[in-house]
């Protein structure tokens, strides 16, 4: 019986993540395909129409908004925006906390982290790993952080959370993996990571 269910859990572990990135991207396509392409019947006349253009347009104003956000002036006006999001008390809360999900998942990870390393814990042989975040503590409060003070993540496996610590650089070893490499290590407990070469 043993055999059997870890047979299964493995096919289980196999196809899952597929399964998810799959109903995901679904997901994805169809509510874009309900809103826009529902928009797009009322607007233009039926021959132009086609199952999939709501979809297509959505794909293509993402990426009309990634290259006006590179514009300098584009920049400035989606900052002032964001500051008026910032300042509505519950809206702030759940877009800053959806703006830094997608920010640390957007494959920028060298700019949300400087490198990965270990912390070892003073009088013990115990590490974790973690992700220097600040360097520079100029224009903070004193206390918080001085020379040779880094501030260092420190994330729980599976789950978005983890402990920011300040501590001096000596006590950090830097590790020999890639940034996404170290941050899928942690997020599965150790179970996934590949060596840099």
């Amino acid at each position: 019986m043993k055999g059997v269910t870890r047979t299964f859990l493995t096919g289980l572990a196999a196809i899952l993540p597929i399964a998810i990135t799959l109903a995901l991207l679904w997901w994805l396509g169809t509510t874009a395909e309900a809103l826009l392409g529902g928009l797009l019947q009322r607007l233009l006349p039926e021959f132009l129409y086609f199952p999939g253009l709501g979809l297509i347009i959505g794909l293509g104003l993402i990426f009309a908004i990634g290259v006006l956000l590179r514009a300098y002036v584009v920049q400035g006006l989606f900052a002032w925006l964001e500051g008026l999001v910032q300042r509505i008390p519950v809206v702030k809360t759940i877009y800053g906390t959806v703006r830094d999900v997608m920010n640390l998942f957007s494959g920028d990870l060298e700019r949300q982290f400087g490198e990965a390393v270990l912390v070892t814990f003073p009088g013990t042989e115990y590490r974790l790993m973690g992700f220097v975040t600040r360097e520079d503590f100029q224009g903070l409060p004193d206390n918080l952080g001085t020379e040779g003070t880094i501030a260092v993540y420190l994330p729980m496996s599976y789950q978005i959370g983890g402990y920011t610590m300040m501590m001096p650089r000596t006590q950090v070893e830097p590790l020999k993996l890639s940034l996404e490499d170290a941050m899928r290590y942690t997020l599965t407990a150790g179970v996934s990571a590949r060596k840099r070469s």
